[in-house]
């Protein structure tokens, strides 16, 4: 990749692009909180809960990258 990181001021301005570039790969990182949040890039995904048609890799990235937060 060409960045590990983008950081925006706001949660559109930031992952609509990167979605655009990293597809489901795409971490989203919360800084300045007194926890580690990450979350998938997609969002919550409501629109397929329940239909067992979910692309795990999102979900798999975010755990990766807390991992890699804590270590």
């Amino acid at each position: 990749p060409l960045y590990d990181c983008y950081i925006a001021t706001y949660h559109d301005q930031g992952l609509i692009p990167i979605k655009t570039v990293a597809g489901m790969k795409t971490v989203n990182t919360t800084i300045g909180l007194n926890i580690l949040r990450t979350s998938p890039g997609h969002g919550t995904a409501f629109d397929i809960a329940g239909k067992n048609i979910a692309n795990p890799q999102g979900m798999i990235s975010a755990i990766k990258t807390m991992i890699d937060l804590i270590k």
